[in-house]
């Protein structure tokens, strides 16, 4: 098969397509052909060696057909998404024509729902929505009614967490780093857009949340703890600003009291923690298919040109979640 091959940490010149063996069945793994992925700036850590953990073959999620799958869980032909468990971070990934996830890690997509969506459309839904879903009604616990920031908006897991949050009724503000993504954001149901800002706090003037979820990252981290009243929840779950740790954070005079701080990252997903049945994947893919709200690609890319999504990823013009069709 053709895989896209990280040899050495570097730029997105790094990403080599070469031939590799295609994976073989294994018991407790799907063997899944891979129609379309996602592609995420984990990945673009891992790419760079700046992951933790990183296989040659990277990338953490995906969709298409299951091949085989020895322990029976899944029957051939069977269309599906598979995200983490160890994909592209301690087991071969999803940047190939076929890969090999543990069943844990794989749901069914749905016959009707599938069939409802093309494969590039379906690649935007996993990882995105997967997490963002766990963040609003695990961490956050949001109920309809609840105000919600989310800071880093436009990117496509800000995206995923704006659709859920509105089709779950709550009011949701948003912030962006560029006005002329204001409109855009509005359009999805955004009651409040925000200029992105260090010190947002200071400029809202002691306004309050129920809920922030915070993707920026480090850098705005302890900024958003002043954004969240007694008793409402702030989660952070992404590092759109880097992975520079927070600066000279000290709990004792920096953490509100009575605010509740979690942390989600998608890496957990497949463990007996955060099981990915906990997560209703199938009526995400269902609501999309019945247009109840948008979930296509910002920008989809060709298998040989995954070195072009990587340089688009790294100057922030993704605008939202860019997907590789390998089919």
């Amino acid at each position: 098969m053709e895989a896209i091959v990280v040899e050495n940490f570097g730029g997105p010149d790094a990403l080599i397509i070469k031939d590799v063996p295609t994976p073989e069945p294994k018991d407790g793994y799907a063997v899944i052909q891979v129609k379309a992925f996602g592609v995420n700036r984990a990945e673009m850590y891992m790419r760079r060696g700046e992951w933790a953990e990183a296989m040659p073959i990277i990338g953490i999620e995906c969709v298409g057909l299951v091949v085989a799958c020895p322990s029976g869980e899944f029957a051939p032909g069977t269309p599906v998404a598979a995200v983490m468990g160890g994909l592209g971070r301690t087991i071969n990934g999803s940047y190939a024509q076929y890969t090999r996830a543990p069943v844990s890690t794989v749901v069914a997509l749905g016959d009707d729902a599938a069939a409802a969506l093309p494969w590039t459309q379906l690649a935007a839904i996993p990882e995105s929505y997967c997490t963002a879903w766990t963040c609003l009604f695990g961490n956050l616990e949001l109920k309809a009614g609840q105000t919600l920031l989310i800071r880093g908006a436009t990117s496509a897991l800000g995206k995923a967490a704006i659709n859920l949050a509105v089709q779950a009724g709550a009011k949701v503000s948003a912030t962006t780093r560029k006005q002329e993504r204001f409109d855009s954001l509005r359009k999805l149901g955004v009651k409040e857009v925000l200029l992105e800002a260090p010190e947002l706090s200071a400029r809202l003037e002691g306004r309050k949340f129920d809920a922030v979820l915070e993707l920026v990252g480090n850098s705005t981290l302890v900024d958003s703890l002043k954004l969240v009243h007694r008793g409402g929840r702030l989660c952070l779950a992404g590092f759109l600003g880097g992975l520079a740790p927070v600066p000279e954070f000290n709990p004792l005079l920096q953490m509100a009291s009575g605010v509740h701080f979690s942390f989600f990252g998608s890496f957990h997903f497949g463990t007996p923690e955060f099981p990915l049945s906990d997560v209703p994947l199938h009526s995400i893919v269902r609501m999309v298919a019945e247009k109840k709200f948008g979930a296509e690609p910002a920008r989809v890319f060709k298998f040989e040109e995954i070195g072009d999504a990587h340089r688009a990823m790294e100057a922030s013009e993704a605008n939202g979640k860019m997907v590789v069709c390998v089919d």
